[in-house]
């Protein structure tokens, strides 16, 4: 199957982005999210990150102009009717990602392919929200952050999905110029599962006055050859969804996966991140 319009839904860190390097591949993209505000904020991120990328010598102008030319956005989902290929990259809640799927089953047209941008929760089960002939079209593409400069992207099939649709979500992952790895379909898949266990035992060192977060992170890129430190990597991708996956963990797999209280502390006080202004790190600008 050749994929040639690719719709993403979900116009967050992880939304946009995707659908940044599908533009950028020459894929046709349409970004939707609930509102034009989020849009226009998707979209001013991503000129910025194109602009930062020329300055850099990683985009050219011609690059800037292909990415604007082929993606555009849209608060009607209706438009996603004429898609190959559909990307949900919204909340990661179950109950929300369902009624993204019931509502794309509605729209899209039968051969059409679905993916998840899930980083934690199983293929088969976010499968069941869509009726049974879509369910060979379905499977996860977890894709890491920030996507326009992370190469690799975890493919996950559930236990319906056809092989023809994990060969065609491959070739289209590496026309993205990214690195596909198949993975199992288990709670968390690979990445995570580890990345989570090395975030707890970092922040139980925290708790027990062993190091500050600053140290930690020092030692972790002096040490260990990390680009980024455990604290800094949580801002970046949030505190609050930090706990949710671990959440989401620790029920599938038990307590070594066990939210550490000071992140829960954090998180409710609204230390989040970068985003927020505050999390491990201040930040004076968001």
């Amino acid at each position: 199957m050749t994929v040639n319009t690719i719709g993403v839904m979900g116009a967050g860190m992880m939304g946009s982005e995707i659908a940044l390097v599908l533009a950028l591949a020459g894929k046709s993209v349409l970004l939707s999210d609930r509102d034009r505000e989020l849009l226009d904020k998707a979209a001013a991120k991503l000129d910025g990150i194109l602009d930062k990328g020329i300055a850099r010598g990683l985009y050219s102008e011609d690059d800037k102009a292909r990415a604007q030319d082929n993606l555009r956005s849209t608060l009607d989902l209706q438009d996603f009717a004429p898609c190959d290929m559909v990307i949900e990259a919204v909340f990661e809640d179950e109950a929300v990602k369902a009624g993204v799927y019931r509502a794309l089953d509605e729209v899209l047209a039968p051969e059409c392919l679905v993916a998840s941008n899930t980083s934690s929760i199983s293929i088969t089960v976010l499968a069941s929200y869509l009726s049974e002939r879509r369910r060979p079209l379905f499977i996860g593409t977890h894709f890491f952050s920030p996507v326009s400069r992370m190469k690799l992207v975890e493919v996950i099939p559930g236990l319906d999905t056809a092989d023809e649709t994990v060969a065609t979500v491959t070739a289209v992952c590496e026309e993205a110029g990214k690195t596909p790895v198949p993975i199992k379909d288990v709670v968390g898949f690979a990445v995570n599962r580890l990345i989570h266990i090395f975030w707890i035992e970092a922040m139980r060192l925290v708790e027990e006055g062993v190091a500050t977060p600053e140290d930690i992170d020092t030692a972790c890129k002096l040490g260990m050859g990390l680009p980024v430190g455990p604290f800094r990597l949580m801002d970046a991708v949030t505190n609050n969804l930090t706990l949710d996956v671990q959440e989401i963990l620790h029920e599938a797999y038990g307590p070594r996966f066990m939210p550490r209280p000071l992140l829960k502390q954090m998180v409710k006080a609204g230390y989040n991140g970068r985003s927020a202004g505050k999390g491990w790190y201040s930040y004076d600008e968001r």
